[in-house]
């Protein structure tokens, strides 16, 4: 009872914390628009603040819970998969950065769907990309909830439903209440605690085993494959890599969540600077979690759900202190990717679809103020519900959300902000061609010369705009387009 009390206090400290984080956020909110500030944070965002925010919403409990996991499960191959992913902030900053933050300004757009009507005025496609995005997202959010669950109910021996209801009602409750300024200056302060959470345990883990070479020897007794390129079962092959390079890095540009931090940040200073870190901050936390998820199985060779690798070994290789202190890493990363999807279906749900409806209660600020907070509260009791039976290995539910979303916005964004030509035809058709082909495919597990379902179903929706843009009006454009 003591070793699990010890365990506990630092995690209850750390939840302090975040909810202290969150009141001084509520006392900073700037006058002006709520909507504004509810859910972009007043576009105030620095560079290290905006590295951190991307780079905590982007490592998820797929990344510290599901990746290392599967890096258990299939070995030293799947460490060198998941460095794909690095360049991925740089891509999203790159790639939008200036250019849509510039155009955000000018439509005053909160949300990604506001983009996207700006840049193509079709209602029809506000109204499509906002329900497709609700249904991933609660794929997305339920991995969080079920991520946050197992960490307590390993790590606390709380059991699984006990957890699961200390860590929803902690984030729906911070979120609702501090919006975007308490999300990213939580994301801030869970960055850091990331990068000294991964260091510790990584080191742990190695000196567990007796060292790299000896944990890398007992690996290759247990299978020679785990220390393979292919990994065990053989299932890195070139058509996966393939298919890793569109889902987990160059497709991060059509995530919605992504987008958004692209259009928070407060000037072009803080975009150079938050690529730079936010990539190296990817870099070693991918490296330093998947890679003690690998090694963990010399330490741990018997564990039967590999989604508990990383919270055993918290307990195995770490003192109880350090155990509580490591805790709250990859409760960081949880919390991190609930609080912005919570915020972007909340500005959804608010500002593209309820608005959209009824447009005069834009200057009732009371009333959406109200209507904001019960509909991220309600959502994140919902999310409860639906994490109450997990699956064994949370990162194939992770990545098919994450597959969802790029098949339907990744190229309406891309090519809207970089084809001068583009229109609300060629967009409506990619999102409907994106998401028939990607459900149909994952639905029935189809993989097409081997090829994950986003590979296709990007193609096809590439092809299909591209055709369809030609029956389409192109509406008139700002030159920065």
């Amino acid at each position: 009872m003591t070793r699990q009390l010890e365990v506990i206090l630092p995690l209850l400290g750390y939840l302090l914390l975040v909810a202290a984080l969150s009141l001084f956020a509520v006392r900073k909110r700037r006058e002006g628009s709520f909507l504004h500030e509810y859910f972009l944070g007043g576009r105030s965002m620095g560079g290290f603040v905006l590295a951190m925010t991307l780079a905590a919403t982007y490592i998820s409990a797929s990344s510290f819970i599901g990746g290392p996991g599967a890096a258990y499960k299939y070995g030293l191959g799947w460490v060198l998969l998941a460095m794909i992913q690095v360049p991925a902030v740089w891509l999203s900053l790159g790639i939008l950065g200036k250019k849509f933050a510039i155009l955000a300004r000018r439509y005053n757009a909160v949300t990604l769907n506001d983009m996207l009507y700006a840049r193509y005025g079709s209602s029809l496609l506000v109204w499509l990309a906002s329900l497709s995005l609700l249904v991933a997202f609660i794929g997305a959010m339920t991995v969080q909830f079920i991520g946050g669950a197992r960490l307590l109910e390993t790590a606390a021996g709380i059991p699984y439903s006990t957890g699961l209801l200390i860590f929803g009602v902690t984030i729906a409750l911070y979120t609702t209440f501090g919006g975007f300024r308490a999300s990213v200056l939580n994301d801030a302060m869970q960055g850091v605690v990331m990068l000294a959470g991964t260091f510790l345990l990584l080191f742990a883990v190695i000196h567990a085993a007796g060292g790299a070479g000896e944990a890398i020897t007992k690996l290759q007794q247990i299978d020679p494959q785990l220390i393979a390129p292919g990994g065990a079962d053989h299932i890195i092959t070139p058509t996966f890599i393939g298919s890793f390079i569109v889902l987990v890095c160059f497709g991060v540009i059509g995530l919605p969540h992504t987008a958004v931090r692209c259009i928070s940040y407060k000037d072009s200073k803080a975009v150079h600077r938050g690529m730079f870190l936010g990539t190296i901050v990817v870099s070693v936390l991918m490296l330093g979690m998947h890679l003690a998820g690998a090694l963990g199985r010399a330490v741990l060779p018997g564990l039967k759900v590999p989604d508990l690798v990383i919270p055993t070994l918290m307990l195995k290789v770490l003192p109880p202190w350090a155990a509580g202190v490591f805790l709250a890493a990859p409760m960081a990363a949880i919390m991190s990717s609930v609080n912005a999807h919570l915020l972007q279906s909340s500005a959804t749900l608010v500002k593209d679809l309820y608005l959209r409806v009824a447009p005069q209660q834009a200057a009732n600020e009371e009333r959406l103020k109200l209507i904001s907070g019960m509909v991220t509260l309600l959502q994140g009791i919902l999310l409860l519900l639906a994490a109450s039976r997990p699956p064994e290995m949370i990162i194939w539910l992770n990545l098919l959300s994450f597959g969802g979303l790029e098949a339907v916005f990744l190229w309406p964004l891309v090519l809207g902000l970089y084809w001068q030509n583009a229109n609300a035809t060629g967009a409506l058709g990619s999102l409907i061609a994106g998401v028939i082909s990607y459900t149909l495919l994952a639905s029935f597990n189809l993989q097409i010369w081997g090829f994950h379902p986003i590979v296709p179903s990007l193609a096809l929706s590439l092809l299909t705009f591209i055709i369809a843009n030609r029956f389409g009006r192109t509406a008139p454009q700002p030159s920065t387009m």
